[in-house]
């Protein structure tokens, strides 16, 4: 003891600090560190679960991209597909309504053709008629008589045939 009092350590008050170091230590240990280490634990796995729940989260985002992807992609085909019936579609009506245009045409060249050859007949008509009106009035003044409407018609007749007409006194 003397040879620690030469060093200038004394013992009663080492023993004190040495006591009251270990009593620290074992307060801090029950109410601090072990407290410290079970948050850091704690901690720790709420990382740990967070860190899973990322990557849960990155697979699933990375199946529902794919999935976004093979949908976008069925919708293009789909979309192709419907607008080549789309064309199709116009296609068939083009050339329907090229026929029915040229049917309507035919149509009407039809009915004038009939219109015509109508209006041709008509004329035909006339024109004998007149015809005949100047043959009788012709004749009339040939003959020096009047004809009856008999007579006139047969006299026409005659004369439209060909035919030298007779006349009858």
């Amino acid at each position: 003891m003397a040879s620690l009092e030469a060093l200038g350590i004394n013992l009663p008050s080492l023993l004190w600090h040495t006591f009251n170091f270990l009593l620290l230590l074992a307060l801090l240990t029950r109410f601090l560190y072990r407290p410290v280490v079970g948050m850091l634990d704690e901690r720790a796995a709420r990382i740990k679960d967070s860190m899973e729940r990322a990557e849960e989260i990155r697979q699933q985002l990375a199946k529902t991209q794919e999935e976004t992807r093979r949908q976008l992609e069925a919708a293009r085909r789909e979309s192709q597909s419907i607008l080549d019936q789309a064309n199709q579609i116009a296609e068939r009506m083009k050339a329907q309504a090229r026929q029915d245009a040229q049917a309507e045409a035919d149509k009407i060249v039809a009915r004038a053709r009939l219109q015509l050859e109508h209006e041709r007949e008509q004329t035909l008509v006339e024109l004998r008629r007149q015809t005949a009106d100047l043959v009788v009035a012709a004749a009339a003044k040939v003959i020096g008589r009047s004809l009856d409407g008999r007579a006139q018609h047969q006299l026409v007749e005659e004369f439209l045939s060909g035919d030298p007409p007779k006349l009858n006194d």
